[in-house]
């Protein structure tokens, strides 16, 4: 077999709000950390252990000011991807390195609450954020099929 496969899919909550670098022409970046959580019972003890494990999460152009505009901390997002790994040298002249998930594909689960005029709070509606890798677009769909 010739080919290979580089995927990640994770489901998980933002651990911080999502920061965007803008550049000249108009690109961007963004970047935020997501957790996903394994929970399970000890069979010695009879606890309910649960552990967490954080993702560098990127995402780039339209796709990153969308995620900067209806996300926040606490979101619940599908994330699909590619792993990339990355090294440079530190300040102190260490060499350093880091894995992240470059997002090619990603529904938000839960976004950001708006607040309306009267003090209310009321949830956005659920939106789904594609890229399409070649087309470097991104397309907005409220209606989802759940």
């Amino acid at each position: 077999m010739a080919s290979t496969v580089n995927k990640a899919i994770l489901i998980g909550h933002l651990g911080d709000e999502v920061k965007v670098h803008y550049f000249e022409g108009g690109n961007a970046i963004g970047r935020f950390p997501l957790a996903t959580n394994e929970s399970y019972t000890n069979k010695q003890t009879g606890e309910k252990v649960t552990t967490t494990d954080w993702h560098n999460i990127v995402v780039r152009n339209k796709l990153a000011e969308i995620c900067e505009k209806y996300l926040s901390k606490g979101d619940k997002v599908y994330c699909e991807g590619r792993i990339k790994n990355r090294q440079w040298d530190g300040e102190d002249g260490t060499k350093r390195y880091t894995t992240e998930i470059h997002v090619t594909d990603m529904t938000f689960l839960s976004t950001k609450k708006e607040t309306t005029p009267s003090n209310k709070v009321e949830p956005k509606p659920s939106a789904t954020a594609t890229r399409n890798s070649t087309e470097n677009t991104v397309k907005e769909d409220d209606d989802l099929p759940f």
